[in-house]
């Protein structure tokens, strides 16, 4: 059963707030988890919302979205469907940990390309880009790092590298007549998750769930209506104080870290299941990944290994971040806590 929940009463007053400054605007990935969500909050203030996306997605034209068939990497098709807009979220991207170089960089930089080009020809006000805190990581601790901290000098994926050329294009090139910035939410989840819940639940079923390393590490999670709001505000503040936000990353969670044990066993809960024990040394998890990928290659598959070398960095390393900018110049407080986001996974999830 998937419950349907109030917006928030701040979520529907930043998104009239928003609708005071445009009345149309353009979601790319907009049948995306974190997507919809926006849609969602966008929709509710009457702002009209249109989308683009490469499958057909009957939800999102019930909900009131403009849907239009095409592909980020498609100028033709994505300046078509911009036309008349805005604002737009640049939402779409393809994420993940395995696949080639070209399948990574061509929605994620191309299709970011034909975004701000779009935009710069058809008069845009603004872009709210979604990112990652994948820029920065290098395979060591985040441990509290704010904005300050630099692109990683090696990335252990192509989607890493994929996000931060994106993401370095979209914030030079932001302006006084298309302002531009960038958000990089931390492990987005809730009901609906078709990535992180799911994953964990059926390794949990099937007891091939571990913990990496001896040492627990903090993480930063954000639910996906708190992503989607603050990606509201980021486009008020782009508009109300294009100073102060233009050119600018902003890291998101919703400023609760905890252990990755904490996190995965608060999902299995949500199932009933028994929270995860096992570990496996960090070394192994990396050379198992190694090995993998090698033969993986070889082999010329495309599904993902069931080990990586860089999610064996990744589930041994703290991701928490300082998200006093996002707080200061976005006015983003998270409106949804860990435990009452938990409460609504375990609903959504009962028969």
């Amino acid at each position: 059963m998937t419950q349907a929940y109030p917006l928030h009463p701040a979520q529907l007053e930043a998104a009239k707030r928003l609708k005071t400054h445009v009345s149309r605007v353009l979601v790319t990935g907009a049948g995306g988890f974190l997507g919809q969500a926006l849609c969602r909050q966008l929709l509710s203030a009457g702002i009209e919302v249109v989308g683009i996306a490469r499958s057909a997605y009957p939800a999102l034209a019930a909900m009131g979205v403009e849907m239009h068939r095409g592909d980020i990497m498609d100028l033709k098709a994505l300046s078509a469907a911009m036309n008349g807009c805005e604002l737009v979220f640049h939402v779409a991207s393809k994420a993940g940990v395995w696949g080639s170089r070209e399948s990574y960089y061509g929605p994620n930089v191309t299709g970011a390309a034909n975004v701000l080009q779009a935009s710069q020809d058809l008069g845009i006000k603004a872009i709210v880009y979604t990112s990652t805190p994948s820029v920065t990581f290098d395979g060591k601790d985040e441990s509290g790092i704010d904005e300050s901290a630099p692109y990683a000098a090696h990335f252990l994926n192509h989607y890493g590298a994929s996000k931060a050329e994106a993401e370095a294009m979209m914030l030079r090139a932001s302006s006084p007549s298309l302002v531009i910035t960038a958000l990089r939410p931390h492990l987005i989840w809730g009901p609906k998750d078709p990535h992180l819940v799911p994953r964990v639940l059926e390794r949990g079923r099937a007891g091939r769930l571990r913990l990496l390393g001896a040492e627990d590490k903090l993480v930063d999670t954000i639910y996906v209506d708190n992503a989607a709001h603050a990606h509201v505000l980021a486009a008020i503040a782009l508009l109300e104080k294009p100073g102060e936000c233009g050119g600018r990353a902003f890291f998101l969670s919703n400023g609760e870290p905890v252990t990755m044990a904490s996190m995965l066993s608060k999902i299995l809960a949500c199932a009933e299941l028994p929270g995860v024990t096992r570990r496996v040394p960090v070394w192994l998890a990396y050379g198992m990944g190694a090995v993998l990928e090698g033969m993986y290659t070889l082999l010329g598959k495309q599904d993902e290994p069931l080990m990586t070398r860089f999610v064996a960095r990744q589930l041994s390393c703290s991701h928490y971040y300082d998200i006093s900018a996002a707080r200061e110049i976005l006015d983003y407080e998270p409106l949804i806590s860990l435990d009452e986001g938990m409460a609504r996974l375990k609903a959504s999830l009962q028969p």
